[in-house]
């Protein structure tokens, strides 16, 4: 047993088992790879994979349990090198940060910039993704500090700091009944109650991303279900283009661009157009050269929203996982841009 089988056992999973693939990744080829995994199996007497001719198609109960130690030992391993680096080169080497989208543009800029000042020889490395995958990275030794909100205190095998709080505000469009409501209770000392703001609807976060939990929690602590019409993973997507709103033309904007998504998305939906094209066609319609929201940018973004909408008019809507979200953000904001 060496450290090249253990490698390449790790790889064929996260490879969904194409050798070819793990062959490409490892700079070796591919009947290498199968060799060493025989090797392997002859050496512990148990089957690793189930096979279908010369395909592997998955994992045994004992293939399984071996690719979770594999994982440790490897992590391990790589700790110990790291560990060696930071007492032998404390000033120099590379730090990966994997954070969310929101951290990256607002939080993290100027402490890059003071850290970079302080450790000039020192690589820093940025991830983007949800919550979860910053985990995973976390998890498989390929981040080395996670910066997120939510789903990391829950994950097992991470230890988590709080460094950063916030307050969830409510933001409407001058002259909205609540903010009149808020403006004559604030001459009383008292404040918008959670039954006034569940009576509209609301757009916030994507389930996961910047403190959702903790909102429907609340609501829910209230026996509230507040009608959610819009949610997205970040501030720019919420408020699309802008990050946090300056001034009333930008609400207004902003509400605008939003009304028309729903709109698109709502009569899309009843047309029986799939959600993936409704996001393409609304894309289409509200941006690019000449278009009322050509400013807003975040093209791929318009797939979470769409989904959204689909969700709230239809209960049996199945939305897809992460990583097909995000494949299809990705196809959006290439054709887009």
């Amino acid at each position: 047993m060496n450290f090249q089988q253990l490698r390449i056992i790790r790889e064929t999973v996260r490879c969904n088992f194409n050798l070819t693939e793990v062959a490409t990744r490892l700079y070796t080829s591919q009947s290498g790879v199968s060799k060493h995994i025989k090797d392997l199996e002859d050496e512990l007497g148990i089957e690793l994979f189930e096979r279908k001719g010369k395909r592997l198609l998955g994992m045994t109960a004992p293939g399984r349990e071996l690719a979770k130690i594999v994982d440790r030992m490897l992590l391990d391993a790589q700790n110990i090198k790291n560990l060696a680096e930071q007492y032998s080169q404390q000033d120099q080497g590379q730090l990966t940060v994997a954070t969310t989208h929101t951290q990256a543009r607002y939080v993290l800029p100027a402490i890059v910039a003071k850290f970079r000042q302080q450790y000039p020889k020192v690589k820093l490395h940025l991830h983007q993704g949800s919550p979860q995958e910053i985990a995973q990275l976390l998890l498989q030794g390929e981040a080395d500090i996670g910066i997120a909100t939510e789903t990391l205190g829950s994950a097992e095998g991470l230890i988590t700091f709080p460094f950063h709080s916030w307050h969830h505000a409510v933001i409407v469009p001058a002259g909205h009944a609540l903010e009149k409501q808020a403006a004559k209770l604030h001459k009383s000392g008292k404040q918008l109650t959670l039954n006034a703001i569940a009576a509209y609807p609301i757009i916030t976060y994507h389930d996961g991303f910047t403190g959702r939990a903790a909102l429907e929690k609340t609501f829910q602590a209230a026996g509230l279900a507040p009608e959610i019409v819009l949610s997205a993973l970040d501030a720019d997507v919420i408020v699309p283009g802008h990050g946090p709103l300056t001034d009333k033309a930008g609400v207004a904007h902003v509400r605008d661009y939003l009304s028309s998504v729903l709109e698109g998305a709502t009569k899309m939906q009843r047309d029986g157009v799939d959600a993936f094209e409704a996001a393409r066609e609304l894309v289409s319609m509200l941006h690019g050269t000449s278009k009322p929201f050509s400013s807003m940018g975040e093209f791929g973004r318009m797939a979470v929203n769409v989904d959204t909408v689909y969700r709230s008019l239809d209960p049996t809507y199945q939305p897809p996982n992460v990583v097909e979200q995000f494949r299809r953000m990705a196809v959006i904001e290439h054709h887009a841009s």
